[in-house]
């Protein structure tokens, strides 16, 4: 079943004001159990926790920056 451009903004915001700091803060005490890991591994983990939060969450966020109709929004 595919959102409406409307729901679709509203999880856009909720991933992004409580799902995304909720999930920094997971993956940081995450990272803390861990140790003591070397600086080039916790760098690639780091990164690849940046990225990996929005792949499933794709289909929210596309087309969020554009109006119901398609056109680009006007600032």
């Amino acid at each position: 079943m595919a959102l409406s451009y409307k729901a679709r903004r509203r999880w856009a915001l909720f991933l992004l004001v409580i799902w995304l700091p909720f999930y920094i803060v997971i993956a940081i005490t995450i990272l803390a159990l861990l140790g003591d890991l070397n600086k080039y591994l916790a760098i690639i983990v780091y990164a690849v926790l940046g990225v990996a939060w929005a792949f499933p969450f794709k289909s929210v966020f596309k087309g969020i920056g554009k109006t119901e109709d398609g056109n680009k929004e006007v600032e």
